[in-house]
């Protein structure tokens, strides 16, 4: 809501004044309440973090791209700009090489980020790999949906943000019930609850573009946010309590770090998509699709009774 006011007031680029001070109050509780806490030295991997950034750019600039088209009568500037197939096609696949060489790196490196036992634990990979996949989807509703609202529907920036409120209620105020449902019933089900009921939101969406607000936007966004309220605190829970102890925090590192990778992946496709004429459709279907593959993920890797 704030984003929306900003937008129309002062223009987009306002909105990354909002950072700016909450990150101050942040840093201030933590020096002023966090208690001290006793840590293990480790080097940081400074050639795997390279690999990893190189890896994720060239996989981010492929997926933005994939979705131009050069125009019917382009010019010389233009033709230098267009992205060919071909070109893309190469940077998406030194991506995907650079992902498998972080990979045999991180096997080889005397201080891996991400260690050898953590991927060999079936359970934390699992719910790794479903925080990729249901985060994506979730970045792709995020990136299409306002140019829906603002640019078909019609609305303001700031009506635009009103929208997205159901969300924010749903998970804001319902996360910690469900939460404290988690822990008497088992978090496996209740993931797989979440994602199942946020693709089926997702869908709704991409079928539902022509009907009414309240039918189209409002009532699956109410859905979605119940939908994550449900899986958002069992799932870092499973991934802390998936691993030992002494590797807790690394485990919670790597995850936020996953579903920070999750926005960049599901953006940079979302963008691409919003060239086409169907983009939006093909962009909801594809995050349906995405986050039903984390349901999947989490009911062959979670063992029953998480």
């Amino acid at each position: 809501m704030l984003g929306g006011w900003l937008v129309e007031t002062f223009g987009w680029q306002s909105v990354f004044w909002i950072n700016p001070p909450l990150a101050l109050v942040v840093v201030g509780m933590v020096a002023a309440f966090a208690p001290q806490d006793r840590h293990e030295l480790r080097r940081f991997d400074v050639i795997g973090a390279a690999i990893l950034a190189a890896a994720l750019a060239a996989l981010a600039w492929a997926l933005s791209n994939a979705g131009r088209h050069a125009p019917a009568e382009p010019t010389l500037a233009e033709t230098t700009l267009a992205m060919s197939g071909v070109t893309i096609a190469v940077v998406g696949g030194l991506g995907v090489v650079g992902l498998a060489l972080y990979a045999y790196w991180e096997r080889i490196s005397p201080h891996p980020m991400t260690p050898p036992r953590l991927v060999e634990n079936r359970t934390f990979f699992g719910l790794n790999a479903s925080t990729l996949m249901i985060y994506s989807g979730l970045a792709i509703m995020f990136f299409l949906l306002p140019f829906d609202l603002v640019d078909r529907r019609g609305m303001t920036p700031i009506d635009a943000g009103l929208a997205f409120l159901p969300f924010t209620l749903g998970l804001g105020l319902l996360s910690r019930p469900f939460g404290a449902l988690a822990d008497s019933i088992g978090a496996r089900a209740m993931l797989i609850t979440g994602a199942a009921g946020a693709s089926l939101a997702l869908l709704w969406m991409a079928f539902g573009q022509d009907a009414s607000l309240i039918l189209a936007v409002i009532a699956p966004m109410t859905l979605l946010g119940i939908s994550f309220a449900v899986l958002v605190a069992p799932l870092t829970a499973s991934v802390i309590s998936s691993v030992e102890r002494s590797d807790e925090g690394l485990a919670s590192g790597i995850n936020n770090a996953i579903s920070r990778v999750a926005q960049l992946l599901g953006v940079a496709f979302a963008a691409s998509m919003a060239s086409l004429e169907p983009g939006f459709q093909i962009g909801f279907i594809a995050a349906a699709a995405v986050t039903m593959a984390g349901a999947l993920t989490v009911a062959v890797s979670v063992p029953p009774g998480t």
